[in-house]
């Protein structure tokens, strides 16, 4: 097992800044909390606040915007069947199209769980519950994420223990939990891959340093949920049942916005 430093937060047990507190309880998203408490719309027990930095126990204080009260919003989740050639960004500069302009009939604010590089396929997570996101992207939890991957030339069997053993690459381990060599020929190799941690394009790199290049990589599972037969560019509601099924040690709000 291995032991990782745990970092010390520098706020009190239970207490974050209002901008993250807002975002937590899926009222708003980090930047949009901020632009509202500067803008001084935001109330907090009854009190302007102007300080984005201004520490509350999310579950506990009384939020108000323009006079309003606005409250903890019922968790959600989607399962996107993501496309090839689409960004899990909200926004990009290149003015590439992103995974929310799939999902723009939802009205909940709704952050993806981990990312998907712009030409990797498959299940994508998202949600409101940004707990229940760090939770499932926490690699202590070792939550396992199950790829299809497609590379070039014939994987021999010394490289497949070479995967499992970890190869480093730009001062990062990468290491896969399990690879299932599934076809083989002198032309390409198809592979099941599982992965408990998200380094950024993690399997391209791994196989890129034992001379093969990806190309194509799909994700089918995400611990105990699965893409199934969902279509590509569809979604899907998870309900709390196949939530708390799926991951029965996770912090799972007691409702789901269906």
């Amino acid at each position: 097992m291995v032991v990782r430093n745990q970092k010390k937060s520098k706020f009190p047990p239970g207490k974050v800044a209002l901008e993250r507190a807002l975002s937590k309880l899926g009222i708003a998203s980090r930047s949009q909390a901020r632009k509202w408490i500067i803008q001084g719309r935001l109330q907090v027990n009854r009190i302007v606040q102007k300080n984005p930095e201004y520490l509350v126990t999310p579950e506990k204080a009384e939020f108000a915007l323009d006079g309003q009260p606005v409250g903890q919003v019922e968790a959600m989740m989607l399962l996107l069947n993501k496309p090839k050639g689409i960004i899990t960004s909200r926004s990009d500069e290149k003015g590439r199209p992103t995974v929310f302009s799939l999902i723009s009939e939802v009205s909940t604010h709704l952050s993806a769980v981990g990312r998907l590089d712009f030409a990797t396929s498959g299940l994508l997570l998202l949600t409101n519950d940004t707990r229940l996101a760090a939770w499932l992207t926490d690699p202590d939890n070792e939550i396992i994420r199950t790829y299809l991957v497609t590379v070039r030339g014939p994987v021999k069997e010394e490289e497949l223990l070479m995967l499992k053993n970890g190869i480093r690459d730009k001062d990062q381990l990468l290491q896969v939990n399990n690879v299932i060599l599934r076809k083989l020929s002198q032309k390409e190799s198809h592979l099941t891959v599982e992965l408990t941690e998200g380094k950024n394009r993690e399997i391209r790199r791994i196989f890129q340093a034992i001379g093969h290049e990806v190309t194509k990589l799909k994700r089918v599972a995400f611990g105990g949920l699965t893409l199934g037969t969902l279509a590509v560019g569809e979604y899907r509601v998870i309900s709390l049942e196949e939530l708390k099924a799926a991951f029965p040690q996770a912090p799972i709000r007691s409702r789901l916005k269906i």
